[in-house]
């Protein structure tokens, strides 16, 4: 049997390649992760040779954009409802780390330069509409 594979979606990390692969193939759609290997030895390539091509075979391609299309871009609350921004009810929000005081600089430049994990950092929500922050 001769079955083809159509490119569904491009990533530039594996991490959030699988992910959506286990999405997939939750739902019975059969798929093939290309260049992710190469990818993995070398991140630094992704943009060069054009990331890691999630694919499907090309009977299914249709049912694996409905489910894509399916999958939120945006943050969500823990019950898997979409967060509303006050200002302007956008449901386009987005959850972000800054830096915005000395404690988090200095978290942030002990993780830098001694390679260990942000023991203090400040999340908070963005919306793309209006650019207003804040917390849920």
């Amino acid at each position: 049997m001769n079955q083809k594979f159509t490119t569904v979606a491009v990533f530039s990390y594996s991490s959030e390649a699988k992910i959506i692969r286990g999405r997939l193939e939750a739902d019975g759609i059969q798929t093939f992760l290309s260049d992710e290997l190469t990818i993995d030895t070398d991140p630094l390539v992704s943009n060069a040779i054009g990331g890691i091509k999630l694919k499907v075979l090309t009977e299914d391609v249709e049912k694996a954009r409905e489910v894509l299309d399916s999958i939120s871009a945006y943050s969500l609350t823990n019950e898997g409802e979409k967060i509303i921004c006050p200002n302007c009810e956008s449901t386009k929000i987005n959850y972000f780390t800054h830096i915005e005081d000395v404690k988090s600089l200095m978290a942030f430049i002990f993780g830098f330069l001694f390679g260990g994990l942000p023991f203090y950092t400040k999340y908070e929500y963005k919306c793309e509409i209006c650019k207003s922050k804040f917390s849920n």
